[in-house]
């Protein structure tokens, strides 16, 4: 009877103990990261209780493996990893991915954007882009249809992976930026003119 008087009573302790709410870090990752994947430590201190029940400060090395495809605002959570202290059981530790700017694309969900400047004749004309894609690839793609300031040229799997589907990746959309010229010679204008209408 007293084994069972004094389980129960451990089953209310543990039962009425609350859980902290969760603490949440920053994840800073590149663009090159969520597209290849990678492996990042990040190094926490936290109070844990040592065998008196006193808290007592330790560091510890923790461990995540980016997965090709993570967007903005993925979560990753290791569970119990915040302070312990007497009656409340340690809040979770929460990562969450923040995209740091890139000099070249920009994402839109699954698909890439890169910008490229263009005079005006090889945008009536057509032109060759070269991109260097985050992985280090070169690609070459040639435009031969007429620039608009609104024109996408599309190039289907070689945006970023889809995380769910590996084999899958989104689009790489090029944007046009159309350099105009600051003046035109009377003769140009009428060159230009014969040659439009």
């Amino acid at each position: 009877m007293f084994g069972g008087a004094a389980g129960a009573g451990e089953a209310s302790s543990a039962a009425s103990q609350r859980k902290a709410p969760p603490i949440e870090r920053p994840l800073a990752c590149t663009l090159e990261d969520l597209y290849k994947g990678a492996t990042k430590k990040m190094k926490i201190s936290r109070d844990v209780l040592d065998a008196t029940g006193r808290p007592t400060n330790r560091e510890e090395i923790l461990t995540i493996d980016i997965k090709p495809g993570w967007k903005k605002g993925t979560k990753i959570t290791f569970p119990e990893k915040g302070n312990e202290a007497r009656n409340v059981v340690p809040s979770d530790l929460v990562f969450i991915v923040e995209e740091r700017a890139h000099p070249r694309f920009r994402r839109d969900g699954n698909d890439l954007i890169y910008t490229h400047k263009i005079s005006l004749v090889e945008a009536l004309t057509g032109c060759t882009v070269q991109v260097t894609t985050l992985d280090g690839r070169t690609l070459t793609v040639p435009v031969k249809s007429v620039v608009s300031p609104t024109y996408e040229e599309v190039v289907p799997g070689e945006g970023m992976p889809i995380t769910r589907e590996p084999s899958r990746k989104g689009s790489l959309r090029i944007k046009f930026q159309i350099k105009f010229p600051t003046s035109l010679t009377g003769d140009q204008k009428a060159a230009i003119q014969q040659l439009l209408s």
